[in-house]
């Protein structure tokens, strides 16, 4: 009687932990990981590895002194969210498209470039300092370089079938997208007001869906979307447009400019449930880094954090910024050139590594905060991203 009740026990104990350990799964627990073998990224400077570089200039020191040791095409003096994106996949770092300098495309390639918008913008990078190679340019590029990879891939063969991606990796490919801050920011520094900047979030968000589906068109079936992260947290944003205290959050942040990228993000995600019903065949996740990011700065030394709104690279200023002299700037004393803008001891400390752009350590946070899908809509991991809700 005694073993039938210390059995009886067990057998309870034993189905309890089985019950706790199936409940605390993630959602899709049975089905296997996916095998991403690339990715093709688009975006802004957020996840920009040498595009804006390639063709403009060399974003150049103290960029990449922690993890890089030299200017590695990023704006940050690490790794960007995408580094971190493609390392958890297995994959290597993506060499940007417009760089024909050491670039391997063999697990994909980034099209993303600093400035960049979804809309196209009517000025020239010096005027307005956006990027001529907005959204729909690197659609444009994408699509020829799918095309013209797989033509040189199986017409010469040798070195390039080491270089270019397989034809099945496009369809079997995670495409990445973190691209929509700077065309707020472009009506803000244009003079609109706010109610002229929500008025064009529509056409914006738009222009988003057709290049959405226009990937789709060409077999790519893998979507990650990020939304727009807290700009009115920005020093870029909040020393160029400067706003009355009663606007300012306990963050010490600019709400007006929040409240624009959380509408910005509203409308998105409303994109993404749509483009679901359009595209059945495609897995879509939606990522919420603005929450991820507020958090981080909102509660900056609760997380290990000594700075939150100030640049570790710049100079002077509340926030170590000032837009005439930045990172890594120099000026000449005595018929030398000095650098007067440097970065800060430790900017393992900082969030904001430049005014407008992430330290290596505040990009390694976001990604630790969304890589287990808490902050996906479908709330899937990203290795699981390939899989439809």
């Amino acid at each position: 009687m005694e073993s039938q009740f210390s059995l009886s026990i067990i057998t309870v104990l034993l189905l309890s932990s089985l019950a706790l350990a199936a409940a605390s799964r993630p959602r899709k627990s049975g089905a296997a990981p996916c095998d991403f073998p690339a990715i093709f990224n688009f975006g802004d400077s957020n996840s920009d590895t040498g595009g804006l570089s390639a063709a403009f200039g060399q974003a150049g020191p103290p960029s990449g002194e922690t993890f890089f040791g030299h200017p590695a095409g990023r704006y940050s003096d690490g790794r960007l969210v995408i580094d971190f994106i493609a390392q958890g996949l297995g994959l290597p770092y993506l060499s940007a498209f417009l760089d024909s300098v050491g670039s391997n495309f063999s697990h994909g390639a980034n099209f993303a470039t600093a400035g960049s918008t979804i809309r196209p913008q009517n000025t020239t990078l010096r005027q307005g300092g956006f990027s001529p190679i907005s959204l729909d340019v690197q659609f444009t590029q994408f699509s020829d370089f799918h095309r013209r990879s797989q033509f040189v891939r199986s017409q010469s063969g040798g070195v390039y079938e080491k270089l270019l991606p397989k034809d099945e990796y496009f369809s079997r490919a995670l495409y990445t997208f973190d691209i929509g801050q700077n065309d707020l920011t472009a009506g803000y520094f244009s003079n609109m007001t706010t109610d002229q900047v929500r008025e064009f979030i529509p056409e914006v968000i738009d222009q988003f869906k057709k290049i959405v589906k226009y990937i789709n068109d060409q077999g790519g079936r893998y979507f990650w979307i990020h939304n727009t992260g807290p700009v009115g947290c920005l020093a870029y944003v909040m020393d160029r447009l400067p706003i009355l205290a009663p606007q300012v959050d306990k963050a010490g942040c600019a709400s007006p400019f929040n409240q624009v990228a959380q509408e910005f993000n509203r409308q998105l995600k409303m994109a993404v449930t749509q483009l679901r019903r359009d595209l059945p065949m495609a897995a879509i996740t939606y990522v919420d880094v603005y929450s991820v990011k507020y958090s981080l700065i909102s509660q900056a030394r609760k997380h290990g954090f000594e700075e939150s709104l100030r640049a570790c690279c710049g100079h002077g200023g509340k926030y170590n910024y000032n837009r005439n002299v930045g990172c890594g700037g120099k000026k000449m004393v005595k018929g030398k050139e000095v650098l007067i803008a440097g970065s800060c001891k430790d900017p393992s400390k900082y969030i904001n590594w430049d005014g407008v752009h992430y330290t290596e350590a505040g990009n390694k946070w976001v990604y630790d905060h969304i890589v287990d899908g808490s902050f996906s809509d479908p709330p899937l991991a990203l290795h699981m991203a390939c899989h439809r809700n």
